[in-house]
C-alpha cells in the first residue's frame, strides 16, 4: 500500500479491536511513521458514539450550509463540537453538557424567566439559557 504524500500529514490511525486488523496491517502504517491506536477494549461501543455524533453535526449543519474548502468545514465542524460540549444537554449525564458537568444545576425556570437565545453558525444552531 502506498500512501503518496499523504502519509506525512497522518500521524496516528484510530481502530477498533476487530479480528479483521492483523499485526501485518498495522505494520503498513507502522512502516510510514504512522502510530496505531487501538481503541480501549472496554469501550464496545465507542463507534457507535461517534457516528452519532458525526450524524448530527451533518443533520445540524453541514447538510444545511454550502462547504466550499477544508478551511471552511473546519469552521463549521468546530462550532458543532463547541456546541456538543459546552451547551448542548445529554440525557445520560443529566440533561447537562460533558464540559459543565461541575456547574451547578441551573435554576427551574418559573413564568417569568428571561432566555437569552445566541446563535451558532448564523442561526443554524440555537442555544438557550437562563439570564440572571
Amino acid at each position: 500500500m502506498d500512501l503518496g504524500d499523504r502519509a506525512e500529514s497522518i500521524r496516528f490511525l484510530i481502530r477498533d479491536r476487530s479480528a479483521y486488523f492483523t499485526d501485518n496491517f498495522d505494520a503498513v502504517f507502522q512502516a510510514e511513521g504512522i502510530r496505531v491506536i487501538p481503541t480501549l477494549p472496554a469501550v464496545p461501543r465507542v463507534n457507535a458514539i461517534a457516528e452519532r455524533w458525526i450524524g448530527s453535526c451533518r443533520r445540524e449543519a453541514t447538510d444545511r450550509i454550502l462547504i466550499t474548502g477544508e478551511r471552511r468545514l473546519r469552521l463549521v465542524v468546530g462550532e458543532c463540537a463547541k456546541h456538543h460540549n459546552r451547551h448542548r444537554p445529554h440525557r445520560s449525564l443529566g440533561q447537562r453538557a460533558p464540559d459543565r458537568l461541575t456547574d451547578p444545576e441551573p435554576p427551574i425556570a418559573r413564568d417569568h424567566t428571561r432566555i437569552s437565545r445566541p446563535d451558532r453558525l448564523g442561526g443554524l444552531i440555537h442555544e438557550y439559557s437562563q439570564v440572571a
